[in-house]
């Protein structure tokens, strides 16, 4: 079969998806409004999302020149320099057209939310989750479609005396360009909306017993448009980038190691897998509507079981197609796992990677969910005080690291088993093939935050905000879902990174054997500075939202007391340019650090070094991540659990105590803990792209 097919499809089927979206936005545009205020509000957060993210991209606009400058020349500028800097260029790009095309339509739909909620609970969570799926599609589509613009365009011809493997090299520039653009939107996205959410909580909820999104709250509107620019612009980036990275990456293995004789087949399968992939959540879109407003979490998950279903049966009629199951089976381990070998090997790697995506977002669900033990556990500590609610909240948090870990370290067992390293790197494409629609599932949350904020300072009818507390209880589970499954491909995608690192060092040495001795002095340094990174890293961004939220409790104290006397109008616009300052400051230092440290380590301590500081970033990176963005869901959802009217309801000591460990739990979900997932993919990107820089 002729691989170029496969690419061509790819790329029909990416503009499809990107049609697919334009339709659904449509959908939402032509939804009505509501009234002149809710317009205003939706027009003040609007404008602000949109100043803050033109802000962010021009500052962003000269990192993207200094690292493209510096592929350009530390890359030759005769070898792989022009090509890697230009597809750097794009991926850059591409990922932060994603996060824009998403905020810029979910900023538009909330509004459109809070006037369906009038009519029906049904009717809100079809616009919400439309802006959602808009988002989905748009990262899958740009994803899929620039991984195949970019093969065409490098892919020698049959019979070339090109090196058959160099001409994926430049296509890890586009993966670095997509890290690097969802780390900085990651980070500043999440520090601004955490310092408007902890302002606006802090004084607000519990030093002035004010309801949640009060209009009075000056901080209010900048905490909307903090859901957007962190929420959906910096998960849309974030999700873009670990697509493509998974894509590329089983590539990479696929040609320089199965397919190292020529057989482009197995090295195009995982852009077949995409492609299906996208079909898939197009399909399973369809399902998600209900009229009974007890059961939108299953609706959800109905949506995503449907598009899963429809994968595996692409799969299986992929690996009917004789040609397709002859090159595959190359692929295949020796012996396989359970005595299952050739094509079917292969498959069944990818099913583990669906499977284990949909058992870690049932175990996130489980940790953090409103209607779960987990939660309400947290919720029962708070009647003793803020210290009881912390304490649990993080043992909650480390017990949650377990079973996704252990699932993880069974599954990449289980992967390798049926076909080596290119099984675990199969198996991430698996985890993240129908990630048009679990990220619609995701990105639907934040649009039906800002409804519930919109109803309730446009003073609409109680019924219309209990209809959007339902949409964002679920969402809040949905986004913790979304960031379980980022990370577990993280941990997938980084393993195969990890062995194309080392491929590459061996090439780059004329096939020397590279080893990672544990025993090696340079590597246990290495392991001891990755180690490090994670909680560095962590260190600064948590600091950041510290110093950027002292700085809105101040001015947000400032303010109220003119403003609850009737002499002041609230000033959302100093809360916003507080959050912006805040953000674009504080979010160098901890990019520049992801991309910093591989480098110096791999260039003045050697390649063993960075092999050591990868595997320990790899691992105490994944286990923050989850511990992180379980521990500040579950607070998150206890604390709405109370507003429900449980241990005192609205304004009670507990619903106190869980106010401050949902504000301590912000950051940790928000902002450090999904930031890590890009930190370790990210420092294994640059790890392969400079390795001619370390040998």
């Amino acid at each position: 079969m002729d691989p170029k097919m496969i690419i061509q499809a790819a790329a029909v089927v990416a503009l499809v998806s990107l049609v697919f979206a334009v339709i659904r936005r449509q959908f939402i545009y032509r939804q009505d409004q509501g009234t002149d205020e809710m317009k205003k509000l939706a027009g003040a957060i609007q404008d602000g999302a949109m100043a803050f993210l033109k802000k962010e991209y021009s500052w962003l606009c000269v990192f993207v020149s200094i690292v493209a400058v510096a592929l350009y020349v530390g890359l030759g500028e005769e070898g792989q320099g022009p090509s890697t800097a230009a597809c750097f260029i794009y991926g850059a790009v591409s990922s932060a057209l994603a996060g824009f095309i998403g905020m810029r339509v979910a900023t538009r739909s909330a509004v459109r939310t809070t006037e369906a909620a009038k009519t029906s609970l049904g009717k809100a969570l079809t616009v919400a989750f439309s802006s959602g799926a808009v988002m989905g599609f748009t990262v899958v589509g740009l994803g899929l479609l620039g991984v195949s613009i970019l093969t065409l365009y490098f892919q020698p011809p049959a019979g070339s005396e090109a090196a058959a493997t160099d001409w994926i090299k430049p296509l890890f520039g586009f993966s670095f360009g997509a890290s690097s653009i969802a780390l900085f939107a990651r980070v500043g996205g999440g520090i601004f909306t955490k310092a408007a959410d902890v302002g606006a909580d802090l004084v607000g909820k519990v030093e002035s017993n004010m309801p949640e999104d009060d209009p009075r709250n000056p901080a209010t509107i900048a905490d909307n448009v903090g859901d957007n620019v962190g929420d959906v612009a910096g998960m849309g980036a974030d999700l873009f980038e670990s697509y493509v990275g998974a894509i590329i990456a089983s590539m990479a293995l696929g040609l320089t190691t199965v397919g190292a004789g020529g057989n482009t087949t197995v090295a195009f399968y995982p852009v077949a897998l995409a492609t299906i992939g996208i079909i898939a959540s197009m399909l399973g879109t369809f399902v998600v509507r209900t009229n009974d407003e007890s059961k939108i979490s299953s609706v959800l998950t109905r949506g995503l079981l449907v598009a899963s279903a429809i994968f595996v049966g692409g799969t299986i009629a992929l690996a009917m197609i004789p040609e397709i199951a002859t090159e595959l089976a190359t692929a295949a381990s020796a012996k396989g796992l359970w005595g299952i070998t050739g094509v079917w090997a292969v498959t069944g790697a990818v099913w583990v990677g669906l499977l284990l995506g949909l058992l870690i977002g049932h175990i996130t669900e489980y940790y953090t969910s409103e209607e779960k033990k987990p939660a309400r556990q947290i919720a029962e500590q708070s009647e003793t005080g803020t210290a009881t609610n912390i304490i649990h909240g993080l043992a909650i948090g480390m017990e949650s690291c377990a079973a996704p870990m252990a699932l993880i370290a069974f599954g990449t067992l289980a992967a390798y088993s049926l076909a080596d390293i290119y099984g675990v790197a199969i198996a991430a494409v698996g985890m993240l093939s129908t990630l048009g629609i679990s990220l619609g599932v995701d990105a639907y949350g934040p649009v039906a935050d800002n409804a519930g904020g919109l109803a309730e300072m446009s003073d609409c009818e109680p019924e219309v905000r209990q209809r959007t507390d339902k949409l964002d209880a679920v969402g809040n589970t949905t986004a913790a879902i979304g960031k379980g499954f980022a990370i577990g491909s993280a941990a997938l995608t980084a393993l195969a990174l990890f062995y194309t690192y080392r491929q590459e060092i061996m090439g780059a040495r004329g096939g020397e054997e590279f080893v990672i001795d544990l025993l090696n002095v340079d590597v246990i340094v290495g392991l001891f500075l990755g180690g490090t990174c994670a909680f560095l890293f962590s260190s600064l961004t948590m600091k950041a939202v510290g110093r950027a939220a002292q700085k809105m409790i101040t001015e947000v104290r400032r303010q109220l007391p003119g403003i609850l006397s009737g002499e002041n109008e609230p000033d959302p616009g100093t809360c916003v340019k507080i959050s912006t300052e805040a953000a674009l400051k504080e979010m160098i230092l901890p990019g520049v650090l992801a991309v910093a440290v591989p480098v110096a380590v791999g260039k003045f301590i050697g390649p063993e070094a960075l092999g050591g500081l990868l595997a320990g970033a790899l691992v105490t990176g994944v286990l923050f991540a989850i511990f992180m963005a379980n521990s500040g869901g579950a607070w998150d959802n206890a604390k709405k659990y109370i507003e429900s009217g449980v241990h005192g309801g609205k304004g009670s000591p507990a619903h106190k105590a869980s106010v401050v460990g949902d504000t301590v739990g912000d950051p940790f979900k928000d902002t450090s803990g999904p930031s890590l997932n890009i930190l370790v993919k990210l420092m294994c990107i640059v790890a392969v792209v400079f390795v001619p820089l370390f040998v």
